[in-house]
């Protein structure tokens, strides 16, 4: 063991950074859940370090590191993406006091860190001695499973073979590399014995030195209601492999986590009625990565099919000749009707259900209101806190009975999930006193059923 595992304690100590590109921003996402003070320096640094350091989350000096700026640190990262310039500014914290990490050079490095299973208060370290940055991750998304008893050994020998490694381009390449030998040409090897293995990497590196890059190629994934439980096993992979993620405002940070650190993180929010980043960016956005040849997540809520403007998405990244293909998602209408112990329909009462958005209002008044105000008839309205009023009287207008159960659920799936249980002649008074904030899904025809109320944070007429 070179390297002794230890937790460092972080509340009010001071880490410093240097360097503004792609690997400041892999460790500054990591360094970020600590309590220290960061102090990160660079002349150039990437706006997501920018809006960091005007939130208030970390310091930024935007000049290079001088004689100093490292005393009294507990930690250096030299994450310069320069050998000369990490060099520099490792030997300037060196002389400082502080304990010294140059970003993937383990030799030049007095710690290393791990990956993280992040549960606080409990956290799970996972590390390699920076053999094996891949095999680390694989070990995190699957440490439920028992690992074989041949990953030390191929861990020692590609940690020999590291260097060699550099001759594919830094990225996906070589990640790509790593994980054919640890999960494909590494075990294959390891049937025939362990001097087996070197032969079986060297031919491996030769294989990928000729290989064609990898196309771009779009995935459009529903990233569910926001429980990361509820997320596919093939969303998962998508997120595990993406280089870049762009993503909704409705996406839960726990989902968010899920991703590769060294993924870009691209937050495209649209909010009802407000701030939003218009279409015609996010498709640009699209076809930008998507021709750079990195594989893309679109990330989106509930399941990206239902209110999702995927359809546009599609026609833009087609029109690019850019590969792409849906993973479905569980729609929030799902999980919320389940959260209330209903099901969307029921023989004997219907045999349909209407999905409807209250965004569109110019939908909504071309909608079959005559139809949905005869009894028994169910409706899951997305998006319908600011419409309940309009719905509530084209409803009534059409004949609908006013004592007609509403059910409107926030944060479906969520922890701080509140299930507002009202009628359609209250719902608006009802729905405003309820003061609801986070994305709420409203179920017209449907009450919650007695046996989930206990497990339901409930709001019903007497919190008026």
């Amino acid at each position: 063991m070179d390297h002794f595992p230890i937790f460092l304690a972080t509340s009010g100590r001071r880490i410093v950074l240097s360097g503004g590109g792609d690997a400041a921003l892999a460790k500054l996402r990591l360094l970020l859940k600590t309590t220290a003070h960061i102090n990160v320096f660079s002349p150039d640094a990437a706006p997501e370090i920018k809006t960091w350091a005007t939130e208030g989350k970390l310091t930024l000096i935007p000049r290079a590191m001088e004689p100093g700026d490292a005393m009294c640190a507990a930690l250096f990262y030299a994450a310069d993406e320069d050998a000369v310039e990490d060099k520099r500014t490792a030997a300037i914290a060196h002389n400082d006091g502080a304990l010294v990490n140059v970003v993937d050079n383990l030799e030049d490095s007095q710690f290393i860190t791990p990956a993280i299973v992040d549960r606080d208060p409990v956290t799970i370290a996972i590390g390699t001695e920076g053999a094996a940055p891949v095999l680390a991750r694989a070990i995190k998304a699957d440490l439920e499973e028992k690992l074989p008893n041949t990953l030390g050994t191929l861990a020692r020998i590609g940690k020999t073979f590291r260097k060699m490694s550099y001759r594919l381009p830094f990225g996906r390449a070589r990640r790509d590399f790593w994980r054919d030998y640890y999960f494909n040409a590494g075990p294959a090897a390891m049937t025939d014995g362990v001097e087996a293995v070197q032969p079986a990497l060297d031919a491996l590196l030769d294989d990928h030195l000729n290989r064609k890059a990898r196309e771009g190629h779009i995935a459009f994934v529903g990233a569910g209601p926001g429980d990361p439980e509820l997320l596919t096993l093939k969303a998962r992979k998508a997120l595990d492999e993406a280089d870049v993620v762009i993503y909704d405002r409705l996406i839960s940070p726990e989902i968010l986590e899920l991703a590769r650190r060294e993924a870009i993180m691209l937050d495209v929010g649209k909010e009802g009625f407000g701030p939003s980043t218009p279409q015609e960016v996010i498709n640009d956005l699209l076809v930008e990565h998507g021709m750079s040849g990195a594989q893309v997540v679109r990330l989106k809520s509930g399941d990206s099919t239902v209110f999702g403007r995927l359809d546009e998405e599609i026609d833009a990244v087609t029109a690019a000749d850019i590969g792409w293909h849906i993973v479905p998602g569980i729609t929030a209408a799902s999980a919320a009707v389940a959260s209330i112990g209903q099901s969307l329909t029921r023989r004997g009462r219907n045999a349909s259900v209407r999905f409807l958005t209250g965004h569109d209002m110019q939908g909504f008044a071309d909608h079959d209101w005559a139809a949905l105000a005869k009894p028994d008839q169910v409706a899951a309205i997305y998006m319908g806190k600011k419409s309940a009023r309009f719905v509530q009287g084209r409803l009534i207008m059409h004949g609908a009975d006013q004592n007609t159960p509403v059910t409107v659920i926030e944060n479906a799936s969520r922890p701080d999930q509140r299930v507002l249980s009202t009628t359609l002649a209250h719902l608006p008074a009802d729905l405003a006193d309820a003061e609801m904030s986070g994305p709420a899904l409203t179920f017209y025809g449907l009450a919650p059923r007695a046996a989930s109320e206990a497990a339901a944070t409930l709001i019903t007429r007497e919190f008026a």
